[in-house]
């Protein structure tokens, strides 16, 4: 009826077009804007707004830390003061940050690079060359030192910067964890030629979160609850993983985490495939409880007493200096391994000195220096500070462990400055020390002597010490070669 009485007008033709045009574009607008709603609530609006640009996917992280500074003072429980955030970072919708190409590729020349560096080290393991290995502690000499001049022109490292510096970017640089602090400061913050800002040249990945710092503030004290650990480890994976395009390209075979917190395997949970896939730096180094040297890195344990190495065993005494005792320990009664060095030589023998608590007259470092050899058992988990501190007072460890992977042992020959003894033969300890002959005995303090300069930590990096062997420890696994 409408349209009839349109139709009586004098240009009812013209107005008949005219609505049925004007309806065809409203109808056009209304699909369009329907189009691109859909389209932009899956890929992320490119025109966004002061309101957009604060979604979680770009500031979670940051804001759930903050409220980790306020939640230590004013909530016994910080986990809960996060908890809300924590819920929506995980529930809501993330948006890649956008790229120039959709189909991310890695450069090939980083790949031909790789493989040239390959080649070169195995063709310098071929030759050996034992003169560059003082006292035998390389397993090739000649392998370590052509792969570590490799790295050395080749390796980049790209750090995340996403996170605030609380538990991101930061961590303990002196007392039992200060490895896990120290190298995260070195790698931020130092002077050295592997960080690249550019993520596309990089090798490698760094993720610069501390479990340390975890643990310091998530972790509700005697509740033996880490699952605030293992969130914020999948909230973070989560973050980079849609954020930027590299986590996805090798399910993160190529990113690495570094922890020296007993509990970090545990953190490292947080996420399949960091667990399974990615490389962990870890001072917790147990095969047995999922630690996979063909991917993980042994990191060092170092206790730095306010930040620095003890005066007395940063100048061990000469190696002709009589040494008066046998063997020394003093430590906790941690674990079955102690147990059994103390039901056995606790008090029970005067030249193995053995200590559950060290009398008051008595200090570590120069119990050390008076001794042969220094007993290094497990605690409750495998690693152990005392390894370090021996190497630096030129006491020769005896390593009484089960299951612990060795620091650098994909280089290092063990065997050349340190002594293995089984569990089983704790009983034998003494008699097992005393059939060392002196001129082994002397080749494994030399030993000693070279192979202390992989275990220092020094302000500013320097070449071979415990920061690049860290690094050359993770090229040999980006590049999956054993030397």
């Amino acid at each position: 009826m409408m349209m009839k009485k349109s139709g009586d007008d004098g240009d009812g033709g013209s107005g008949v077009h005219y609505t049925y045009f004007s309806v065809l574009c409203c109808v056009l607008v209304l699909s369009v804007t329907a189009v691109l709603s859909i389209r932009f609530s899956v890929s992320g609006s490119p025109f966004r707004s002061s309101v957009s640009d604060m979604n979680y996917a770009d500031a979670s992280i940051v804001e759930l830390q903050k409220k980790v500074i306020a939640a230590t003072v004013a909530n016994p429980n910080p986990s809960r003061a996060i908890a809300s955030d924590a819920f929506y970072y995980r529930n809501s919708s993330f948006f890649p940050i956008p790229r120039k190409s959709t189909v991310v590729r890695k450069d090939d020349k980083i790949e031909e690079g790789l493989a040239r560096a390959r080649a070169a080290i195995r063709k310098a393991a071929g030759v050996g060359n034992l003169s560059m290995s003082p006292g035998r502690i390389y397993r090739n000499a000649g392998a370590f030192y052509q792969s570590y001049k490799e790295m050395e022109r080749k390796l980049k490292v790209y750090v995340y910067d996403d996170g605030d510096f609380i538990l991101v970017h930061n961590g303990p640089c002196k007392d039992i964890y200060a490895s896990e602090g120290r190298f995260i400061s070195e790698m931020e913050y130092g002077n050295n030629k592997f960080r690249t800002r550019d993520p596309y040249s990089a090798h490698v990945y760094f993720m610069p979160f501390s479990v340390a710092w975890m643990v310091k503030f998530l972790y509700v004290s005697l509740s033996y609850n880490l699952a605030p650990l293992k969130e914020f480890v999948s909230d973070y994976v989560r973050l980079i993983s849609t954020k930027y395009p590299f986590w996805n390209q090798s399910h993160g075979a190529d990113h690495f985490m570094l922890s020296c917190h007993d509990w970090a395997p545990a953190a490292s949970k947080g996420n399949d495939f960091l667990y399974n896939t990615s490389i962990r730096v870890l001072c917790n180094a147990n095969s047995s409880e999922g630690f996979n040297p063909q991917k993980d890195v042994s990191l060092p344990e170092i206790y730095l007493y306010n930040g620095v190495v003890s005066p007395k065993l940063q100048f061990p005494p000469p190696a002709n200096i009589s040494r008066p005792y046998l063997g020394f320990f003093a430590g906790g009664l941690h674990g079955h391994i102690r147990k059994t060095l103390f039901d056995h030589w606790k008090g029970n023998d005067s030249d193995l000195h053995v200590y559950e608590y060290l009398p008051k007259d008595m200090d570590y470092p120069s119990e050390m220096l008076r001794s042969k050899f220094c007993l290094c058992p497990s605690g409750y988990e495998v690693a152990s500070p005392r390894v370090v501190e021996a190497i630096y007072a030129e006491c020769v460890p005896v390593m009484l462990s089960d299951h612990y992977v060795f620091p650098f042992s994909d280089v290092l020959n063990w065997e050349a400055f340190s002594v293995q003894v089984n569990i089983s033969d704790i009983p034998r300890l003494n008699d097992i020390l005393l059939a060392v002959p002196d001129d082994k005995y002397m080749k494994l303090k030399e030993g000693l002597r070279a192979v202390r300069k992989h275990f220092e930590l020094n302000r500013p990096a320097q070449r071979f010490d415990m920061f690049h062997m860290i690094l050359h420890s993770i090229w040999l696994r980006r590049l999956n070669l054993r030397v």
